[in-house]
């Protein structure tokens, strides 16, 4: 009979196992590779997760400006068709939660490492912050770049969003140098954060 709160405990700890793995499973991404059927969903993805980044510190006329322009259903068609561009998407239960896009080309004098790749978007729905969806984005944005034979990956970031820079820092990216980015009507500045060991 002693054996019962034993029991009764291993059932309740095997609930609580079950449950936690349930929450775990639900929110680890699918990662996948954008194809021209989601050129619409990246429209809109794009939009959102920008918007929704910046809108704060900005104004709403040049957030408008600049997503009229790099988030139109054509530009993504574009993007997605073009071969030195991968774009990456990140799904939780059939639901595009982020996305990456990595673009190979000429980097900035300043990026000194070998054979480098650009991160030139990676972004999150907000609801969806704070539970690994950047940091899978991240990984496969690593792990694609490394299977193409790229031994350096760089970016930009706005210099005033320091949570995105502190996440590239955990990362091991380091800032070096800067360059304008043109949102709208207004020049901010960006920096250059690159990583040379994938």
């Amino acid at each position: 009979m002693r054996l019962f709160p034993v029991v009764l405990v291993g059932v309740r700890f095997k609930m609580l196992h079950d449950k936690l793995w349930l929450m775990i499973r639900k929110n680890t991404p699918i990662i996948r590779q954008a194809t021209t059927v989601d050129a619409g969903l990246l429209t809109e993805l794009g939009s959102k997760t920008f918007y929704d980044t910046f809108i704060e510190a900005n104004d709403p006329k040049d957030i408008e400006s600049y997503l009229s322009e790099a988030f139109s259903l054509d530009k993504q068609l574009e993007e997605i068709c073009d071969p030195l561009t991968t774009v990456l998407i990140a799904e939780v239960e059939t639901r595009a939660v982020g996305y990456a896009k990595l673009q190979a080309g000429v980097a900035p004098d300043t990026v000194s490492g070998t054979k480098p790749i650009e991160i030139s978007r990676i972004y999150v729905l907000k609801e969806y912050l704070g539970q690994g969806i950047g940091q899978s984005l991240m990984q496969s944005c690593i792990d694609r770049g490394k299977s193409q034979g790229y031994e350096t990956i760089w970016l930009g970031v706005w210099e005033q969003n320091r949570r995105a820079i502190a996440f590239y820092q955990r990362w091991g990216f380091r800032v070096v140098g800067e360059h304008i980015f043109q949102l709208g009507s207004d020049p901010q500045m960006d920096l250059l954060m690159e990583r040379t060991r994938l």
